[in-house]
């Protein structure tokens, strides 16, 4: 059986580059569902029918983890991915249908390299036919089909909002440009800390005698020659979790840092111990041992990534908009 699941799961991967529109066709239902349950119409798109197994198919999409947890989704998300499965198996019947109005066709050639690819998968006949019947009424006919929808939905979100995301050069140079900060790498200091933590709740005699000895391994801090000799007093002594590291927290920028650390670590110089710092429930002290400046990324470093995020947020806006359109002179209806 997870064989069979891991299998339905790849068809998606294997007929399609839109994943969350292929689901709608081979994605296994989440479990627990009788069969009068999955029949029912959750939705009409232009007298179309969806039904929760179309929408159970599209849940498992979109949390791929459900087997992890008894083959549902956890209670605390079910109404926001129910949600967004409904609100996407309603767009991919709504390209479906745009698609099938303009006349787009899928070869036969495709289809049935579509199909062969799919069927070689599955590692027998006898599981082919578990999920052909699990998923299709055991009609290759059905399937068929629905191979060839998901086939068609793709090739119109393909020419539709694929390549009409395509980010030219001078689009990337004049992003970069506009905000050259952005791609920046902050200034970041290379430190060893040791910490006598109090409890949260500390009495002011616990934080006085937490003072003391805190006070005590400063002094021993202080006397370190190097940065091996206090990560070996961090190692014997702190109490935080860096001890295991010798203190030692690597480059860090000014933000990941608690702000009285920061205050202090950034305005010494390397190789000095600071005085204690009281941070939070702890009395720390601080090495600096290496500082690294600030500095800009070059557009050659970053360009690549930042065509990548602008071609993501215009994929986001396109889908967005042709949605809307879609929608305005469509008839859907949803049953809850």
């Amino acid at each position: 059986m997870d064989r069979y699941v891991l299998v339905v799961a790849f068809v998606m991967l294997v007929v399609s580059t839109t994943a969350a529109q292929l689901a709608a066709s081979s994605h296994p239902r989440l479990v627990g569902a009788a069969h009068e349950s999955v029949a029912k119409a959750v939705a009409r798109v232009n007298g179309a029918v969806l039904t929760e197994a179309d929408l159970q198919r599209e849940m498992s999409a979109m949390f791929p983890y459900a087997q992890q947890h008894g083959g549902k989704v956890p209670k605390t998300m079910e109404a926001d991915i129910r949600h967004g499965a409904l609100q996407m198996i309603e767009f991919e019947e709504l390209v479906y249908q745009e698609a099938q109005r303009r006349k787009m066709q899928i070869s036969a050639v495709r289809l049935d390299r579509a199909m062969t690819d799919l069927r070689a998968q599955f590692d027998s006949e006898s599981t082919f036919q578990q999920f052909l019947k699990a998923e299709y009424q055991g009609s290759k006919v059905i399937l068929r089909r629905k191979v060839e929808r998901s086939l068609l939905i793709d090739a119109f979100l393909d020419r539709e909002v694929t390549k009409q995301s395509e980010i030219s050069d001078a689009e990337v140079r004049a992003a970069y440009d506009r905000d050259p900060s952005r791609y920046s790498i902050p200034r970041k200091v290379s430190i060893q800390t040791i910490s006598v933590v109090m409890p949260d709740d500390a009495t002011q005699e616990q934080e006085l005698t937490a003072r003391h000895r805190a006070e005590e391994i400063l002094r021993k801090a202080k006397a370190a020659k190097n940065s091996e000799e206090f990560g070996v007093l961090a190692e014997k002594l702190s109490d935080d979790e860096w001890r295991v590291m010798m203190g030692d927290h690597g480059l860090i920028e000014e933000e990941k840092m608690p702000p009285p650390v920061a205050q202090i670590a950034f305005r010494m110089k390397p190789g000095e111990v600071s005085e204690l710092v009281r941070a939070e429930n702890s009395f720390c002290m601080i090495r600096l041992n290496a500082t690294e400046p600030a500095r800009q990324l070059p557009f050659e470093k970053v360009q690549g990534q930042l065509r990548k995020n602008m071609q993501a947020q215009r994929v986001e806006q396109l889908r967005g908009a042709l949605n809307r359109r879609l929608r305005k002179s469509a008839k859907v209806e949803e049953f809850s």
